[in-house]
């Protein structure tokens, strides 16, 4: 995020070590497991405004400083340039904070929401979803098609494809064998994964189960609760 801010025109040092001396830095932005939050946050002048990064937390561990959070919706690196657009969950509990906090929203040009503190965690899980086990489900694809004797980079403008359809058409933009229902396709597929990747079936089952309750929620029938 500090490549950003720094892009926007916005006073950065950093980033900084735990240790390090903060200087006159009259914002601190942590970026440390939610964990460590409070503890990092106790060794800091009370004078300074506090923020973190997490979006599970809620701005009770930066207490008793004035702060605030900002958790973008993206994968973040040091080397991330671009936030244009991107949902970023916001809250703050005084005034100061709270102009900070939208000082920094609009320079890298994100849009803000709130979240309330008993749904942050829900809201985190389902970011988790979104930009994690998005790779274990692709990452599966990648091993099947690998022992089908095919490069997993066929699979990516696949990927792409289904991505795009989704953020465009949500659900309605399910397609394949269950959508269909092939079950006798679904049945020859799942023979093949536990003959050459047994180790994927507990997983496999998982998404098809998956997949089999979105398709019917779909097309407005009842689940048949088949097994894939």
């Amino acid at each position: 995020m500090t490549a950003a801010m720094r892009r926007a025109g916005l006073p950065v040092i950093g980033p900084l070590g735990r240790s390090a001396d903060i200087g006159h830095a009259s914002v601190v932005m942590l970026c440390v497991p939610d964990s460590q939050i409070a503890a990092v946050a106790r060794d800091i002048p009370i004078d300074r405004v506090v923020a973190h990064c997490s979006g599970a937390a809620s701005l009770a561990p930066l207490a008793p400083h004035e702060g605030f959070s900002v958790h973008p919706l993206l994968t973040v690196t040091n080397s991330t340039a671009e936030f244009a657009g991107v949902g970023c969950a916001v809250d703050a509990n005084g005034p100061r904070a709270r102009a900070i906090c939208d000082v920094l929203v609009q320079a890298l040009a994100m849009r803000s929401f709130h979240v309330a503190d008993e749904m942050r965690p829900l809201y985190h899980a389902a970011a988790s979803v979104a930009s994690n086990y998005v790779i274990t489900v692709v990452e599966l694809a990648g091993e099947l098609i690998e022992r089908a004797g095919v490069q997993r980079e066929h699979l990516i403008p696949l990927v792409r494809a289904a991505t795009e359809n989704w953020a465009r058409a949500g659900a309605s933009a399910l397609t394949g064998p269950i959508q269909r229902g092939d079950e006798a396709t679904v049945a020859r597929q799942r023979e093949a994964v536990a003959r050459h990747a047994p180790e994927s079936l507990p997983l496999w089952d998982a998404l098809a189960a998956a997949t089999r309750l979105i398709a019917h929620r779909a097309d407005g029938t009842p689940s048949t609760g088949a097994r894939s």
